[in-house]
């Protein structure tokens, strides 16, 4: 077995807020993410399977790029997460939730074509990722 990665990058926007508090009490917990504020996000989506003898490829990195504009990109690219992205509806924005959410929709299509969805590297900024490996 062995594994590759494709990234993608995309413009979104959000806010750190918890409805069952008020204003003061989200910037208390969020500071200044409980405002309106936008990211460069780089999205790594890495799958692990065999190496088809035949390509020398686990998946064609075209296919995995195609699968990730379709399924997430095209859904996030210059939005307001809070409202304008149907999978995150209900669930405060967090980068933690967001990658679960990208793990939830990569998971099963992935699965059908083969491969194993092995980790979902969300990179909010420089300083700040999360990588979640499924449950």
């Amino acid at each position: 077995m062995i594994q590759i990665t494709r990234r993608e990058i995309f413009n979104a926007a959000h806010r750190l807020y918890n409805p069952k508090w008020d204003k003061d009490k989200n910037f208390e917990v969020f500071g200044p993410c409980s405002r309106i504020h936008g990211h460069n996000w780089e999205l790594f989506v890495t799958v692990e399977g065999h190496i088809n003898e035949e390509t020398g490829f686990v998946m064609d990195l075209k296919d995995l790029r195609d699968i990730m504009r379709e399924y997430i990109i095209s859904k996030v690219d210059h939005t307001y997460l809070n409202d304008d992205v149907e999978f995150l509806k209900g669930q405060l924005t967090s980068t933690e939730n967001f990658a679960i959410s990208i793990w939830k929709i990569l998971f099963p299509v992935l699965e059908n074509i083969g491969v194993k969805l092995t980790k979902i590297k969300l990179v909010e900024t420089a300083n700040h990722y999360v990588e979640y490996f499924g449950k």
